[in-house]
């Protein structure tokens, strides 16, 4: 036995030190090789090739302890530094140009929009922006459509046919299944609990509905128009009639400019470059462009800082992480914005359908007690719904995409009851208890009536704090909020009109406006929060390692990337605790 107990220590020896000799290598690579050499140049006479695949979250995070923050697979840029990128490229001699080349992004709208926005103010330079598909996505049509010159392959195909919203219904499964979600709720309109309800769409889901896709595609041809020089009726023609599903129908809605393969695409490419069609032209990846901006100091010759603080994913409790917003890491972010003496001006940077009311209320306070000291301004992103307008309703500015989902100002609550599938299996169970309601809820019993009170008592109240807390801070009386919230939906451009945003525009708007309530003209910018994750618990997430793939990652690979969504929607109902002010639903631009 002791034979074999050293033979397993030695092995367990040798796999030690092995893993340590490992992570002594990235150590020093993290260390030593994180230098110039690691940028990529930019040559003269370049184009930017904006491939967008792996790049949505607007802020790529920071870790406190920077050897997380360069084996974090979040090392790579984020949105918000791919506009500074394209900002500082418009004023850089050595770019010609911006390639959008079989673009298949995953960006939200109202990153789509910001983007347009950026891509426009470049050319205006004097530089072109092309772009080229295979097969070209109603999706990556609203970003290409701002390009010079659009190419489509010949055999490849378009999609241009409005907006559509599909949602599941689980009710007749719980039925079957014998696993039913007890659901209490506050707002007409509060339908992230009515697929576990219903077996069809209520009439008010479908106002709010129609209403949000037609006010998002009203959003999306009025830019389209602008930029091909279209009129809005002959868009919506097209879209109704699916006329432009082919490249010929493309080219003569004049959707498109030419019809032609990549190799033609690139020749034009050389042509505006003055390069020869026998040699290669210089490129450089829009991440890597990004890169070498980031790593140059700032010119801007001020201490004044505008503190930009992303609060991007559900609302959760906890310290949270890049794609989680936990009070912890905000309440640090908002102290640490709040005692620098050279941060005048706080931006909030929201991209959340919301989640865990009490967190919400927790942030809520923090922004409350810090702009009492600086202003906060709050820039919108896709979606800033539920949690994330509970937490952007107190801000001295609200500015918001004309696409960004808002409002949804409701509260709900969900508990997955087993009763019946435990009589079909046979368990039974007994509870005793010294009081009435010592007992605590129980999946294998029906909802207790006196329990069902409570937690209703407990969404009401939740729900009047909520709307009180919009009133106070947009300056409306409770009947007002009331009025316009019950758990509905808005676009930016109809919560504009109903109060609950100031202005429509981006994250450049939201740091002008900023700048102005602080009453400063230059300024740099600080990007947080900074999350607390040291090498260990980086270690102890086999997700984080960036030679591990996560099971995530098999399970979208095996059932295919619709299926995985549907299957994370009846997750992350399943997995919430507490009462919740989520948005009632995920849209997808199909």
């Amino acid at each position: 036995m002791k034979f074999l107990g050293n033979i397993i220590a030695t092995v367990i020896g040798i796999f030690v030190f092995m893993m340590l000799v490992f992570f002594g290598f990235i150590l020093l690579g993290a260390i030593f090789g994180s230098g110039d050499s690691d940028i990529v140049k930019v040559e003269k006479n370049s184009v930017i090739e904006l491939n967008l695949e792996n790049i949505y979250l607007d802020y790529k995070g920071k870790y406190s302890d920077p050897l997380v923050t360069f084996l974090s697979k979040n090392t790579e840029v984020g949105f918000s530094d791919v506009i500074n990128a394209i900002e500082h490229a418009k004023n850089d001699d050595k770019i010609k140009g911006i390639s959008i080349l079989n673009n298949f992004s995953s960006l939200g709208l109202a990153q789509s929009k910001s983007l347009r926005e950026k891509l426009i103010d470049f050319k205006k330079s004097g530089k072109f922006v092309v772009a080229y598909s295979n097969y070209l996505t109603q999706r990556d049509y609203y970003l290409n459509s701002v390009a010079d010159t659009i190419y489509l392959n010949p055999v490849g195909e378009m999609e241009f046919k409005g907006l559509s919203s599909e949602i599941l219904f689980f009710k007749d499964l719980q039925e079957k299944s014998g696993v039913k979600m007890e659901v209490i709720r506050h707002g007409k309109y509060k339908s992230a609990v009515e697929p576990f309800l219903e077996n069809e769409i209520s009439e008010e889901n479908r106002e709010q509905m129609t209403s949000l896709l037609n006010s998002v595609w009203t959003s999306i041809v009025e830019d389209i128009s602008k930029s091909r020089k279209i009129s809005v009726d002959s868009l919506n023609s097209i879209a109704t009639n699916l006329s432009a599903r082919t490249p010929e129908l493309a080219l003569s809605s004049k959707l498109i400019d030419k019809i032609g393969y990549e190799d033609e695409y690139h020749d034009g490419i050389r042509t505006a470059l003055k390069v020869d069609f026998d040699e290669d032209y210089k490129s450089i990846e829009i991440a890597d462009y990004a890169q070498n901006f980031l790593t140059k100091p700032s010119k801007v010759s001020t201490k004044d800082k505008i503190a930009v603080i992303y609060a991007q994913g559900e609302i959760m409790g906890g310290d949270g992480d890049v794609t989680i917003i936990g009070e912890g890491a905000m309440r640090k972010a908002l102290i640490e914005a709040r005692k620098d003496e050279n941060i005048k001006a706080i931006v909030l940077r929201i991209d959340s359908p919301g989640g865990s009311a009490l967190t919400s209320e927790l942030i809520w306070r923090e922004i409350e007690i810090t702009k009492k000291a600086k202003p906060v301004v709050v820039s919108m992103g896709n979606v800033a719904a539920s949690g994330g307008y509970y937490i952007a309703c107190n801000a001295d500015k609200i500015i918001a995409e004309p696409t960004t989902i808002t409002g949804s100002i409701g509260v709900f609550g969900a508990i997955p009851n087993m009763t019946e599938l435990s009589k079909k299996i046979g368990i039974n169970t007994s509870i005793i208890k010294t009081h009435d309601n010592a007992a605590e809820y129980s999946v294998f019993k029906p909802l207790d009536p006196t329990l069902k009170a409570t937690i209703t008592e407990s969404i009401e109240n939740i729900y009047s704090t909520f709307v009180t807390r919009v009133a106070v801070g947009r300056k409306m009386t409770f009947a007002q909020v009331d009025e316009i919230a019950q758990g509905r939906v808005w676009t930016g451009t109809e919560a504009l009109e109903l109060g609950l945003v100031d202005q429509l525009g981006g994250l450049d708007n939201a740091l002008a406006e900023a700048a102005k309530l602080a009453k400063i003209k230059k300024y740099k910018v600080q990007n947080l929060p900074e999350f607390d994750k040291n090498f260990m618990d980086f270690l102890s997430d086999s997700n984080s390692l960036p030679f591990a793939k996560s099971k995530e990652a098999y399970i979208r690979e095996e059932i295919g990337i619709e299926a995985y969504q549907t299957l994370q929607q009846i997750k992350k109902v399943s997995q919430q605790k507490g009462v919740q002010a989520m948005m009632p639903y995920e849209i997808r631009i199909k």
